[in-house]
């Protein structure tokens, strides 16, 4: 069942919401807090207007373009060959291959991996002076292929990206109706054929969904491109923003809300099925199929190298850091504090606890009211979710500088950062545990004299309860990994994990952030803890 169908249910169960004056009065709260969410990234603007005709120069810039086409080129290779690794392992996990559940845990957990550290431990293992390297060098090979560049940054950011694809693709084989399946067998389609004329339309969106997580993310990451010395849009705003260059950052940052714009542009273009052909109507999941056939057990070393190559090779790494003394891993020049972790579960949980107030009353009117001003209010914030961090970063210290100069490089302007970037995943938690509230148990309530807020606090409160938790889970998690938005907001002398195990990269000093490494990757785990227990009901064979 599509959102848009839960909430016409949900409208319909809940006759007259929409007209009073309590519900109104909310929905006008929930919108004046989408825009003041959005409103600081208008500084972008005021920063470019300094500019002048200059502006136009600039964009045309030979050096502009030559990085623009670069990042795009980048946005391209990664989310193309996210789409032919993920794809194909969300085929093969709902299949009769081997240990399938296990495979399926292994595909999904480089979601739990920053891609930095991904890119930190390949270059670890694979750079120049790296373990590959070292294990090579007694053999007489003085070099090892580069690993630095385009290809590297393509390579590591589709390691760590393609389980969007796998993750989305997944959830919509398993929510598809395989009797079409089994009727165009029936017309004598061979298994590959069926599939591709049958089930392969059904999860297009799925697939597109995903694909455009995978853009979003490449074209805001930040971290990758600069370990792995590739320039892209994001290091080269940060690069003119560290040289004092705000106003050619800001006109940088708004050609790359452009393209952003641009991508889910073409999204929702490819994404929608708006003939509704294929909705499923009957049973439903293909694990029954067989689409494999003898080649189930041969299939099972794809997932098996991919998680070698994602999972295994930075805890392998990370370890080895541990106990290595070689130059450039030595310790004792920026020793590791646990105040660092402190500093990132306080802003965390900051972020997640305001996320989630201010999520709570424009999603609750979004999922229960069929007013315009209530469906705006929702779709606002999505646009601060949708800017990358670094663009909102120097939008904000735009706005402080200009406006309240008392929040310049302050804790309540960082979290508020936090809030704009990832309010939207509470309010979809919330809005998503709302519409499966049952409204005759709230009629009920009524009927035995309780009050309407009464009547909310007893008993849709404690229903939505689950949704606000999740919610607060996935901002508290998504906040612990942000890099770019952090380096930049961040007070002086506050260190976080992420910034410190920048800093530490930057001075070479690898087996300093194998501690606060591994800390980011369990405490990212449980984000995946809660998205495979979601699926449940599967067992290995």
């Amino acid at each position: 069942m599509n959102i848009e169908r839960m909430i016409g249910m949900a409208r319909e169960r809940l006759p007259g919401d929409t007209t009073d004056a309590l519900g109104t009065g909310m929905t006008l709260v929930g919108l004046v807090l989408a825009l003041l969410l959005v409103f600081p990234l208008s500084w972008l603007f005021v920063g470019v207007l300094d500019l002048g005709a200059e502006s136009l120069d600039l964009l045309t810039d030979s050096t502009t373009l030559e990085v623009l086409v670069r990042s795009v080129g980048l946005v391209a290779v990664v989310t193309g060959a996210s789409v032919v690794i993920g794809v194909p392992l969300a085929v093969l996990t709902v299949q009769d291959v081997p240990l399938r559940r296990a495979w399926t845990v292994i595909a999904a957990l480089p979601l739990a991996i920053p891609s930095y550290l991904g890119a930190f431990a390949v270059v670890s293992a694979f750079g120049p002076r790296g373990t590959l390297a070292d294990v090579l060098a007694p053999l007489g090979v003085e070099r090892v292929p580069e690993i630095y560049g385009f290809a590297g940054a393509a390579v590591v950011l589709t390691l760590y990206t393609y389980p969007y694809v796998f993750l989305t693709t997944r959830a919509s084989l398993l929510s598809l109706d395989a009797s079409l399946f089994e009727a165009a067998r029936s017309l004598n389609c061979g298994r590959w054929e069926s599939f591709r004329r049958v089930i392969l339309p059904q999860i297009t969106p799925g697939i597109t969904a995903g694909a455009l997580l995978v853009a979003l993310y490449t074209l805001s990451d930040f971290g990758t491109p600069n370990i792995m010395r590739v320039e892209v849009f994001t290091q080269f705003i940060y690069a003119r923003y560290r040289t004092f260059m705000r106003d050619y950052a800001a006109l940088l940052s708004l050609q790359l809300v452009g393209i952003t714009a641009l991508i889910l542009m073409i999204e929702s273009r490819i994404g929608v099925d708006e003939s509704k052909a294929y909705e499923s109507r009957g049973r439903r999941g293909v694990g029954s199929l067989n689409l494999l056939g003898r080649w189930q057990y041969p299939a099972a070393v794809f997932p098996a190298v991919v998680g070698l190559a994602a999972v295994l090779l930075p805890i392998v790494i990370f370890g080895s850091w541990l106990f290595t003394n070689q130059p450039g891993y030595a310790t004792g020049t920026m020793p590791f504090s646990w105040e660092y972790g402190w500093n990132s579960v306080y802003v965390s949980l900051l972020a997640a606890v305001a996320s989630v107030v201010v999520a709570f009353p424009i999603a609750l009117r979004s999922a229960v009211s069929d007013s315009k001003l209530a469906f705006v209010a929702d779709r606002i914030p999505y646009v601060g979710y949708a800017t990358p961090g670094i663009v909102l970063a120097i939008a904000l210290v735009g706005f402080s500088l200009d406006v309240l100069p008392s929040l310049y490089k302050t804790v309540p302007l960082l979290v508020f950062a936090y809030v704009v970037r990832f309010t939207p995943q509470a309010i979809g938690s919330v809005r998503a545990s709302t519409l499966q509230v049952d409204t005759e148990l709230v009629e009920a309530a009524r009927t035995l004299g309780s009050s309407r807020l009464e009547a909310f606090r007893s008993v849709t409160l404690p229903l939505v309860l689950p949704g606000i938790a999740t919610g607060a889970a996935l901002v508290f998690l998504t906040t612990m990994k942000e890099l770019p938005a952090t380096l930049v907001l961040r007070p002086m002398g506050f260190d976080t994990l992420v910034t410190y195990i920048w800093r530490v990269e930057e001075a070479g000093l690898y087996s300093q952030a194998a501690v606060p490494a591994f800390v980011l990757v369990a405490v990212s785990g449980l984000s995946m803890v809660v998205i495979i227990s979601q699926e449940g009901g599967e067992s290995d064979t």
